[in-house]
């Protein structure tokens, strides 16, 4: 009998530009499931991304610390406990310009994978 369900007790460590720690638990870089992803990040103090324009929608919740995003030239800025929903198809840059670090979850539907983020070059 096949057990019904998966325990993940080492995320895949993905590698990261700046500092940034994501850990994968579920997805297409962990095991290869494109439906979904799951991954814990950390974000140090003054990181931030280049703009993208992902095809998969984007779920974040911020466990500690605060994390900006540059949504179509609209600032928002979430803390602890706050969470946001981002739609595929939406240009966004992802930001840490505060002094603390900033810890969060990150859910992707369908799963993230490099060629589907589509990053802009800095």
């Amino acid at each position: 009998m096949s057990k019904k369900y998966v325990v993940q007790k080492t995320p895949f460590r993905v590698p990261a530009p700046e500092g940034k720690l994501i850990e994968e638990h579920f997805g297409n870089v962990s095991d290869g499931n494109t439906h979904i992803s799951i991954a814990r990040m950390i974000a140090p103090p003054g990181w931030s991304e280049p703009f993208q324009t992902p095809t998969f929608d984007e779920y974040t919740y911020i466990i500690k610390g605060r994390k900006q995003f540059n949504i179509e030239g609209e600032i928002i800025i979430l803390g602890a406990g706050e969470s946001i929903k981002i739609e595929k198809n939406t240009r966004i840059q992802y930001s840490n310009p505060f002094k603390e670090e900033c810890e969060y979850l990150s859910v992707c539907l369908p799963a993230f994978s490099p060629e589907s983020v589509n990053r802009e070059k800095f």
